[in-house]
């Protein structure tokens, strides 16, 4: 596994075993136990993982995901700290540097953030370049459907459009922060928005961010 997505595995690993199975998250009716079942379906389960995308294959995942839940919590853990089986497309590093960094980094935000003594994580600049570079190739993915224009922004000044309409909103952060804000996490981004009151109580509120 490569250096970032190892390191925000492990990490992520390390703060579920922590709070232990019962923990809020920032992912809407799952506690800990659920999300930690999702991490390991997500990589060793694909034939019900494609249900996360593919509407018509929600009720296999949903069973999947009910069988996965039901295993210890302690089993759950080590199967996230010790990554995917060898048939894997995961276990590649580069398809592992390119889906599971950002797939780890959002997630262990996700247990962080909804834990009351929360306090933002000083990522060095390299980190946040990486996650830069993943967000210039999703953006306009990620924010196809949202209500206004979008466009995303680093204190730096470099810019992406991730929807283009009107009104626009101009969200500035760094990379880390405008990941999670992209991918429906707008209440928990430390960012800065920018543009008409009602656009932005509009792209708040909206559930058309992330996937």
């Amino acid at each position: 596994m490569s250096t970032f997505a190892k390191r925000e595995r492990l990490l992520l690993a390390d703060l579920l075993e922590a709070l232990g199975p019962e923990a809020p998250t920032l992912c809407e009716g799952w506690q800990t136990r659920e999300l930690a079942a999702h991490v390991v379906v997500r990589e060793r389960r694909p034939d019900a993982a494609t249900g996360i995308l593919i509407k018509q294959l929600a009720p296999r995942l949903d069973r999947v995901m009910d069988e996965f839940t039901a295993k210890p919590y302690e089993e759950l853990i080590q199967l996230i700290r010790t990554g995917p089986p060898r048939f894997s497309p995961f276990a590649l590093k580069q398809i592992d540097e390119m889906s599971n960094t950002v797939e780890f980094y959002v997630h262990t935000e996700d247990v962080r953030r909804a834990q009351s003594d929360w306090s933002a994580r000083v990522l060095d600049p390299v980190f946040q370049d990486a996650l830069w570079s993943r967000l210039e190739r999703t953006a306009r993915l990620m924010g196809r459907s949202v209500p206004t224009g979008l466009v995303l922004r680093r204190p730096d000044g470099q810019t992406v459009v991730a929807h283009r309409g009107t009104p626009v909103v101009t969200v500035t952060g760094e990379p880390s922060e405008l990941l999670l804000f992209l991918y429906g996490r707008q209440r928990a981004a430390k960012v800065d928005l920018d543009g008409d009151a009602d656009a932005i109580d509009r792209l708040h509120d909206s559930k058309q961010l992330g996937i």
